[in-house]
């Protein structure tokens, strides 16, 4: 599986340029899926759903795949697969169609794309997505799933984009509103001591991260960072949702992977697809040995400097995004910190941040940690962002920028 976040802005970023049509944006986003070295996919096709003939109607192929006739079509009704696609969003399948099985695809993938259309049957897509592989298993779902996401959003945001601009209005009350979810920069808890900073592109974003500690335990204490996919009040408004359901799941003791996935259906029923959350949760407590319980959903996994050792261990997600995949599943995993020890989380506005020729990257934000490792958490952060701000300083990309450094201080 790849990095969920990376993966959803590599595809985001394969359609920077101006586009005539929805179909001419995703044949753009097929080709550059199946150029990209990074992306495990030799070959795909397009398929779009014609609601006059009932069929799914082929519309452009590309990549290392035996070449099917122009235009050629297939019924839905033949395919089931066409309405459990609704559900899934991606599903591999024994081809049935005895022309294509004659071009030699004998197991396929399908992802649907774009708005949901009703049929006699029940909804399809409006595209659909088949792509080649080497090892077409069920270990390549998620990055599917990952794709459809990405490339209906991009299709969802050009009729957004066509229909009206950004409401300049809503920013007051956006920031407002972001202002009330985050908390104070430091904070103190039993071995540990912590600083955040959260700096938005504009006048609100689409960042946040919160402690939190029920009255009833003060043993523990909950540290999560998250980065809302929309922007402006929606993502101000989004953010404060999520933290809102974290501190009311919190005062019912539940467990982690309950909550996250109760959270998970929670942003799946109120918002659209694509206002999706990326999210990692920390949970410290006063044990002596220093264990940390976490559980990643889709977030930029964060960096633990082992002080003794000198080295670095990435915290990697152990469940999807929030929202999307209504059955999401999040793994709680474990780890230890012992004196010195630093975790570092962040946003993709840190390690993405462009400078003149290079993104800042994973490994400079590493050689910044250790550098300024012996420091206190809050001269880590501000060193860190000073860093990262000096580095972009002549680029006119830009995104918002949350850190939160813990340390392990005795």
């Amino acid at each position: 599986m790849m990095n969920q976040r990376r993966l959803y802005r590599t595809i985001e970023s394969f359609a920077s340029e101006r586009f005539k049509t929805d179909k001419d944006l995703l044949k753009h986003v097929l080709n550059e899926i199946v150029k990209d070295e990074t992306i495990v996919l030799k070959g795909g096709r397009v398929w779009q759903y014609d609601p006059s003939t009932e069929s799914y109607r082929l519309i452009h192929q590309i990549g290392v795949i035996d070449r099917l006739e122009p235009g050629y079509q297939i019924r839905a009704a033949n395919y089931q697969v066409f309405y459990r696609l609704v559900e899934h969003r991606s599903v591999l399948a024994t081809e049935t169609d005895r022309y294509l099985r004659k071009k030699g695809i004998i197991r396929y993938s399908a992802t649907g794309v774009g708005e949901k259309i009703d049929t006699k049957k029940g909804k399809v897509f409006q595209y659909v997505l088949a792509f080649n592989s080497d090892t077409l298993d069920e270990t390549l779902l998620p990055d599917l799933n990952i794709i459809s996401l990405a490339a209906t959003t991009l299709l969802r945001r050009r009729r957004l984009e066509r229909k009206a601009d950004l409401l300049e209005k809503e920013l007051d009350k956006a920031r407002e509103i972001q202002q009330s979810i985050l908390p104070q920069h430091a904070f103190k808890f039993h071995h540990y001591e912590l600083h955040g900073i959260s700096l938005a592109d504009r006048i609100v974003g689409g960042d946040f991260f919160d402690y939190l500690r029920s009255e009833e335990e003060t043993d523990r204490l909950i540290v999560v960072i998250g980065d809302a996919a929309s922007k402006g009040f929606r993502a101000a408004a989004q953010a404060l949702y999520v933290v809102g359901a974290l501190r009311m799941g919190l005062s019912f003791h539940t467990k982690i992977s309950w909550l996250m996935s109760h959270i998970n259906k929670l942003v799946n029923r109120t918002f659209s697809e694509e206002q999706f959350v990326s999210m990692f949760y920390a949970e410290l407590s006063d044990d002596p040995k220093g264990l940390m319980l976490y559980t990643n959903a889709g977030h930029n996994s964060p960096l633990l400097y082992r002080a003794r050792e000198e080295k670095f261990e990435a915290l990697e997600a152990t469940g999807q995004l929030l929202g999307p995949f209504p059955d999401g599943v999040y793994r709680v995993d474990n780890t230890h910190l012992e004196k010195g020890d630093l975790v570092v989380l962040y946003t993709d506005g840190v390690t993405e941040a462009r400078g003149a020729s290079e993104m800042y990257g994973e490994k400079r934000l590493a050689d910044k940690i250790q550098e300024f490792s012996s420091l206190t958490p809050k001269e880590i952060c501000q060193h860190l962002l000073d860093d990262v701000l000096q580095f972009s300083s002549g680029s006119e990309e830009s995104d918002d920028k949350t850190l939160v450094v813990i340390k392990r201080m005795y």
